[in-house]
């Protein structure tokens, strides 16, 4: 026999000789893992019962929803009926096409003056309006007090946190485009 060979017939003698030895560690393990699981017992509480679910009708579905533009101007009108309201005025008037649009929606871009009256240019939606003082702007009643080259002033209603209606004043200046 060669020598390479005996070499490796001695190196294979002594891996079975190193696992024939595991082997009794092994048989020492299992039997130690099974007397442990005779010995010990698992203390484990069981879980309570779900509750039971006992689902309830939705009562407030036929009731007036509390955002609704219905109830808002059923309020409005309520609030107008009454002679010392800031209301009382503006419901009752014919609503101007920009009055449709919020403030952030409008930029001034201009101005011109025309027979001794001054006209601010405002951009809404791609077009292009000509208002004056007295002209009506913005969801919240606002009506232009004064305009300059650079701004419109304006007054508007709103609530307050009370709910009570309030006058407050607002502006749009104008918008000069960066080159």
């Amino acid at each position: 026999m060669s020598r390479p060979v005996r070499l490796r017939l001695i190196g294979l003698m002594a891996c079975a000789a190193a696992l024939s030895a595991c082997s009794g560690e092994q048989e020492e393990l299992q039997a130690w893992m099974e007397q442990q699981k005779r010995e010990v017992k698992p203390n484990v509480q069981p879980l309570s019962p779900p509750k039971k679910f006992d689902p309830q009708p939705y009562l407030s579905a036929t009731g007036v929803e509390p955002f609704s533009t219905q109830k808002l101007t059923v309020a409005i009108k309520q609030e107008a009926r009454q002679p010392s309201s800031l209301l009382a005025a503006e419901v009752n008037r014919r609503r101007e096409p920009l009055e449709a649009y919020p403030l952030d929606s409008m930029s001034m871009v201009g101005s011109v003056v025309k027979q001794g009256r001054q006209y601010a240019l405002l951009r809404v939606d791609n077009l292009l309006y000509q208002v004056k003082v007295g002209d009506y702007l913005g969801q919240n009643y606002g009506k232009i007090t004064k305009i300059t080259e650079t701004d419109v002033s304006l007054r508007e209603i709103v609530q307050d946190a009370a709910g009570e209606w309030i006058e407050r004043s607002g502006a749009l200046q104008l918008q000069e485009k960066a080159r």
